[in-house]
């Protein structure tokens, strides 16, 4: 039976990777499972639509709402502004305005893609203005991007705890360290390239002109600034639960775009709330088919042959971690992070406790693993969507991304392995 999952996965990234719808892609396999593998589909179909009703995965639309409301609402320029006045007289500053400024939106939204959405079209053509190149801009921003998928709340690992039954609060938590650092690292590499570039910097600011604009800016910038607040304090302060906290996203954003910021208006609100519903209705057929495979496979107790197969070359957990890491990455090149979680958790979280490692680090280990995949080709949705806001040819693109994952993001997917304290220190600080 394992080399008919086999076959099945290796059709399903086949299909994948030939273009093909993702339904379809999970449906050839679920067909592999059937004729082949004599699998029965009675009731599947039926527990993967009741699994649908779960109230956790109500957070998943509403968060994604959010993320485009904010989006177009100016919400996120109020920010970037802000965090300009701090860094913007020094070399390089920009960038590393890219990057903090990505992790606050990601601390908003949840997603990968609202950052590059919602910070490429301001950010990209000032930071070429200043001297940057365009490609280097833009794979800095699309990189960052990728912070949504790591700080909380975060829409991977709501889908993490679901499919595992983890706690969700944990999960947020347990990549919260490694996102912060992955952000750290990006913007100290983003220091050292600019000694590269011509840049226009402003004129160093005196301390009462610098406290002034700080003042200016971040009265400005308060009710954007008391968003995540108010949305992460009310998560881990136990007043609300992250479904609750994707809701009040909504509600808070909808009036402060409208009435304070002005972004918003009645026609790209409604284009924001399409937007949206595109997005969550892939989502979620991709979910109910994925996880209808991976139900599969745990019936036939492939994750335990998994495990007997692996043990049987090594033992050592060491190498195995690092067998690990690199499927995960090479996952994470041709599906999407969602598609991965609900795909490959089941299947290794029994052989990542036979190792004694705990379902809460392996979820910052698959968060910052799929996290990368979406800039690394060929999947790269968010590296794609980076060159089509910032109007550069992929190719162009892909070399300072790959830089900046090589140099910046991959030392942080060892340490989250192999340094569990990067992950569990704030679950276990908070309880967990």
């Amino acid at each position: 039976m394992i080399e008919i999952a086999l076959l099945a996965i290796a059709i399903l990234v086949i299909t994948l990777t030939l273009g093909v719808p993702l339904p379809y892609c999970f449906g050839a396999a679920l067909m592999v499972m059937y004729f082949i593998g004599d699998v029965t589909m009675k009731g599947m179909m039926l527990w993967g639509v009741q699994q649908l009703g779960n109230p956790i995965l109500l957070a998943i639309p509403l968060f994604v709402l959010a993320g485009t409301i904010m989006a177009e609402s100016g919400i996120a320029a109020s920010l970037l502004r802000f965090v300009n006045a701090f860094v913007g007289h020094i070399r390089g500053g920009l960038g590393v305005v890219a990057a903090v400024s990505c992790a606050v939106i990601g601390a908003i939204s949840g997603s990968g893609l609202t950052g590059i959405a919602a910070i490429g079209p301001i950010l990209i053509p000032e930071m070429e203005k200043r001297g940057y190149p365009r490609e280097y801009a833009t794979a800095l921003i699309a990189n960052s991007s990728i912070l949504g998928l790591l700080i909380p709340p975060s829409v991977t690992m709501i889908v993490y705890g679901w499919v595992t039954d983890t706690s969700i609060l944990a999960c947020f938590l347990a990549t919260l360290g490694p996102g912060l650092l992955i952000m750290f690292s990006f913007s100290v590499m983003n220091l050292w390239m600019s000694r590269n570039f011509n840049l226009i910097l402003d004129d160093k600011p005196t301390f009462n002109q610098l406290s002034t604009e700080v003042t200016k800016r971040g009265i400005h910038a308060f009710p954007a600034l008391l968003m995540p607040v108010i949305i992460l304090g009310g998560i881990y302060g136990g007043i609300m639960t992250p479904t609750e906290a994707a809701a009040i996203a909504v509600i808070y954003s909808v009036p402060v775009g409208f009435l304070i910021y002005k972004g918003l208006r009645l026609s790209n609100f409604l284009d924001a709330g399409k937007e949206a519903a595109t997005a969550v209705g892939a989502i979620m057929f991709m979910i109910l088919f994925s996880m209808i495979l991976s139900q599969m496979f745990v019936y036939e107790s492939i994750p335990q042959q998994i495990v007997s197969s692996i043990f049987a070359i090594t033992e050592n957990k060491i190498v195995l971690l690092i067998f690990i890491n690199i499927l995960l990455f090479l996952v994470g090149m041709v599906v999407n992070d969602i598609t991965a979680i609900i795909l490959i958790a089941p299947l290794l979280l029994p052989l990542m406790n036979a190792l004694g490692v705990s379902p809460v680090q392996f979820a910052a280990i698959m968060g910052v693993n799929t996290a990368m995949g979406g800039v690394t080709p060929p999947y790269a949705s968010i590296l794609y969507l980076g060159a089509r806001i910032g109007k550069v040819k992929v190719t162009k693109v892909i070399p300072p991304a790959m830089f900046l994952i090589v140099t910046g993001y991959v030392p942080v997917v060892f340490l989250t392995s192999f340094w569990p304290d990067l992950s569990l220190f704030l679950p276990r600080l908070f309880g967990y």
